[in-house]
C-alpha cells in the first residue's frame, strides 16, 4: 500500500477515500473468487465455456480472485509493427510476446492469429490465449477505420484458444456490419466452448464537439458496454472515462437527466461506475485498458487506472503497450505493481 499511496501522489486521498454516492455499491455484482458460480453458472453458456472462464479467471497472481490482468499486444496491426515495437524490437518476436504475460504474472495473454499460431504448441497450455479476431488494418491509403475479420473462430480453437476478442467501433458508419459480424463470432465461440471479450470503443468525427472529445465520454461509452453485453460479451474492454455528456453535447440518440444529476458525478471512480452499471450492473466484467505508454509517468497512470477500476467495481486491466514498450524486466514490474493494487484487500469498492 505504501507504494500504492506513493505513486498516486497528492492524488492518493482523492482515490483511495472517494464514497461514492451514486449508484450503491450493494447494486453491483462485485468479482469473487466465487464469481463464476455467482454469475456465469445461472446463464445460458455450456460448461466448456464455464471451464475456458475458470481458465482466465484462475491463472496468474490473480487467479481465484475475482480480478483479472490482461497482457495485450495486438498494436502492431492498427498501430503498425513499427509503431509498436520501434521501443523494444524484441518483441517483433511472438515468443518474447507471450514469455512477457506469463513472467508477468498475467491471467491470459490476447494477441493476433498469427503472433499466437507461432506460438501454439509451445504455450497454449501454459497461459491462456486470447485470440483478437478483427482488426484496423489502417495501411491503406486514404486511412479508414473499420474492423475487419482476419480469421475464423474455428481457427482460433483449433490453435488452442480459450477466448476469443474482438473489437466494435460503436457510432461509425460500420457499426451495424461490425455488430453483426462480431455477434455471429460470439455465438460459434460459445458453442466451440470458449469465451468472449469485447473491446467496446467509440469511433466518429461527430463526438468531438467546440473543441471537446466525447470518444470516452461516461454517458457514451456506457451504452457501448451496453451493446456489449447485448451480443453476450462475457467481459468487456473500455477506456478509462475522462468525461461526461456526450449525448447532450452531440444531441443524437437519447438520455436521461438523472443520467448526470444522480447516477454521475465528475470524480473518475463514479463515471467507471457507471460504464460498470451498463455491463448489468457487473454481471459482466469490466476490464479499462491501460493506454499509450508515456515514459516516466507509466507507472503511476497504471496505478491510477488499477485503483478506479477496482474501486467503481470493476474487474481488472488490459495493459499492453506500457509494459512492452520497455525492457522485459520493467515491463513485469509495471504488471506486477497493477496487480498488487487488486490484491490489496484494504483498497475496497468505493
Amino acid at each position: 500500500m505504501s507504494k500504492i499511496v506513493e505513486l498516486l501522489g497528492d492524488k492518493a486521498d482523492y482515490y483511495l477515500n472517494h464514497e461514492s454516492k451514486t449508484i450503491s455499491k450493494s447494486n453491483i455484482h462485485l468479482p469473487g473468487s466465487d464469481f463464476i458460480d455467482r454469475i456465469f453458472a445461472q446463464t445460458n453458456r455450456n460448461p466448456q465455456v464455464l471451464r475456458s472462464l475458470a481458465q482466465l479467471y484462475g491463472t496468474g497472481r490473480l487467479a481465484n480472485t475475482g480480478y483479472m490482468s490482461i497482457l495485450p499486444v495486438d498494436q502492431g496491426i492498427e498501430h503498425s509493427a513499427g509503431a509498436s515495437f520501434a521501443p523494444n524490437p524484441a518483441f517483433f518476436d511472438p515468443e518474447n510476446i507471450v514469455k512477457l504475460a506469463i513472467e508477468g504474472g498475467c491471467n491470459a495473454v490476447a494477441s493476433t492469429y498469427g503472433v499466437l499460431a507461432s506460438m501454439s504448441r509451445k504455450y497454449a497450455h501454459k497461459i491462456p490465449f486470447i485470440v483478437k479476431i478483427n482488426h484496423n488494418e489502417f495501411l491503406s491509403y486514404p486511412n479508414k477505420f473499420d474492423q475487419i475479420m482476419f480469421g475464423s473462430v474455428d481457427e482460433a480453437y483449433n490453435l488452442g484458444a480459450v477466448a476469443v476478442g474482438a473489437t466494435i467501433y460503436f457510432g461509425s458508419d460500420e457499426s451495424g456490419r461490425q455488430i453483426q459480424e462480431v455477434a455471429a463470432a460470439f455465438e460459434r465461440a460459445h458453442e466451440l466452448g470458449m469465451a468472449t471479450i469485447l473491446w467496446c470503443y467509440l469511433r466518429n468525427n461527430a463526438f468531438k464537439v467546440d473543441g471537446v472529445d466525447y470518444h470516452t465520454a461516461a454517458d457514451l461509452t456506457g451504452q457501448a458496454n451496453h451493446l456489449g453485453v447485448t451480443i453476450q460479451a462475457d467481459i468487456i474492454k473500455q477506456k478509462l472515462p475522462t468525461n461526461n455528456g456526450g449525448y447532450n453535447a452531440t444531441k443524437h440518440g437519447k438520455t436521461h437527466p438523472k443520467v448526470y444529476s444522480e447516477l454521475t458525478t465528475d470524480h473518475p471512480i463514479d463515471l467507471t461506475r457507471y460504464q460498470v452499471a451498463n455491463c448489468y450492473m457487473g454481471r459482466q466484467g469490466l476490464i479499462n485498458s491501460g493506454g499509450e505508454s508515456k515514459g516516466a509517468s507509466d507507472l503511476a497512470e497504471a496505478v491510477t487506472t488499477a485503483v478506479i477500476n477496482k474501486r467503481a467495481g470493476g474487474q481488472g486491466l488490459i495493459s499492453g503497450r506500457k509494459a512492452f514498450q520497455k525492457p522485459m524486466n520493467e515491463g513485469i514490474q509495471l504488471l506486477n505493481t497493477i496487480q498488487d493494487v487488486y490484491l490489496d484487500n484494504s483498497i475496497t469498492i468505493a
